[in-house]
């Protein structure tokens, strides 16, 4: 094959990077998600399942390291690009990803991203690309030895809330934990020391099955098909085990969707009746619990409106917020938030959880979870219904419970993981949980 035929007919190695600039642009440019645009993509298909990965996994890593990648670049210009050049920074930020943080070799890096120039129509800049890509891999240890990688990725309004609450040390531990790729956690129905053997897995003291350095598609690993385990990050099976023995008890799963929590509520022998807004996720969490051969009741309809059929006696609200716990896992949500959305999430937290505490039955089991780090859709959520309501109080959460370590229940007694907690062994999402009782 001469030169003008590789110039003309991309390779997969091409075409990889192609997909991941279009996932990128989408997130950065449209404001998308990065699971829709991953749903979006058709290129995506095209790709063979390692190309698809890396596609991802390029795309992933770009997000999150999207500031400390942007700070190398600079470095590397004589003057700022113009904003019309956005097409070519995109193009620089995901060579430099691959460059800086995944270590590609520099003849793949370099040569596939500036290829690539042409199919996306800044061909004329191929030799700007070149220029600073080659002097990005000269310069790689002076530029990330003089960089702050975790302030960098962390967007200042993130930073500057974090260190509030949390002080600038643990702050610091947060960012540093966000920007590392996270194992593949995995919930099991049962023998869990037999599936970890089978799947080369750690167990956590939680229960939760840790494989790290998995990547690519999880329906390839055993066990998928017959239903043995689901997804679901270690710090998030933690809320549904605040509730306690449920068999055989009317438990319902608010805001149920995709419908983890109500996997683990219905294999412990629960009775659930899965409450979700939208109809299409609520598919999706049939469509999981089918392949986990369980059974739960579905509902779609707006918490705040919905009407019971009973009043059960114990409720899981995991209710919708910013998310800001999961940017390892969701590295868009950075730049997709913006700190007036913790004020309006926390508007929508209160009339759920105020709702979920009308349903519950005297004497019954609320608790309350969000995987926001961002403390009025936590804590001050759980607050303000204590100080409204005086049939309803505390009931503490210890760490030998949950399998947790002890820094990660509050004075108060309720579960704050934070993604540095176990960062040796992985981290974790950050969740807050609360587990509150109805006065008979």
């Amino acid at each position: 094959m001469n030169e003008n035929e590789t110039e003309t007919q991309p390779t997969a190695g091409r075409e990889s990077r192609r997909a991941a600039f279009e996932l990128l642009r989408a997130v950065v440019r449209k404001g998308h998600t990065l699971e829709d645009a991953l749903a979006e993509t058709p290129r995506l298909e095209a790709l063979a399942p390692r190309d698809r990965a890396f596609a991802r996994h390029l795309t992933a890593t770009t997000l999150r390291r999207l500031g400390q990648l942007d700070d190398a670049i600079r470095r590397c210009l004589d003057k700022p690009l113009k904003g019309k050049l956005n097409a070519v920074q995109d193009l620089l930020r995901l060579g430099a990803a691959q460059l800086l943080i995944l270590q590609v070799p520099a003849h793949a890096a370099v040569g596939e991203t500036v290829g690539l120039a042409t199919g996306v129509r800044v061909g004329a800049h191929k030799g700007l690309l070149n220029a600073v890509l080659r002097r990005l891999d000269r310069e790689r240890d002076q530029i990330l030895g003089a960089q702050d990688a975790a302030r960098l990725s962390t967007p200042d309004w993130l930073w500057q809330r974090w260190t509030h609450a949390y002080g600038e040390a643990t702050a610091r531990a947060i960012a540093t934990a966000q920007l590392a790729e996270p194992p593949l956690d995995l919930s099991v129905q049962d023998d869990p020391d037999g599936w970890a053997e089978t799947l080369d897995a750690t167990r956590l003291p939680t229960g939760t099955l840790r494989l790290t350095g998995a990547r690519g598609d999880v329906r390839k690993l055993p066990g998928y098909d017959d239903g043995a385990w689901w997804v679901q990050d270690a710090a998030a099976a933690l809320p549904a085990r605040l509730l306690g023995d449920v068999r055989a008890q009317r438990v319902f799963d608010l805001c149920a969707a995709p419908g983890g929590k109500t996997a683990q509520l219905a294999a412990a022998g629960a009775y659930v009746m899965a409450v979700d807004r939208s109809e299409a996720r609520l598919r999706q969490l049939e469509g999981n619990l089918a392949r986990l051969s369980l059974a739960a009741a579905t509902v779609a309809a707006e918490i705040q409106d919905w009407t019971p059929p009973d009043t059960p006696e114990k409720i899981l609200l995991d209710a919708p917020c910013t998310a800001t716990g999961t940017l390892r896992r969701h590295p868009d949500i950075a730049y997709l938030k913006r700190p007036e959305d913790a004020q309006q999430m926390a508007a929508l937290q209160a009339d759920l959880l105020n709702a979920a505490a009308g349903m519950l039955a005297p004497g019954g089991t609320l608790v309350y979870a969000v995987c926001s780090l961002e403390p009025e859709e936590g804590v001050e959520q759980v607050q303000a219904l204590l100080r409204s309501r005086n049939d309803f109080e505390r009931m503490p959460i210890t760490a030998d419970e949950l399998g947790v370590p002890a820094e990660a229940i509050t004075p108060d007694g309720d579960l704050r993981t934070l993604p540095c907690h176990w960062a040796e062994q992985g981290g974790m999402d950050g969740f807050y949980a609360a587990r509150l009782r109805k006065r008979a």
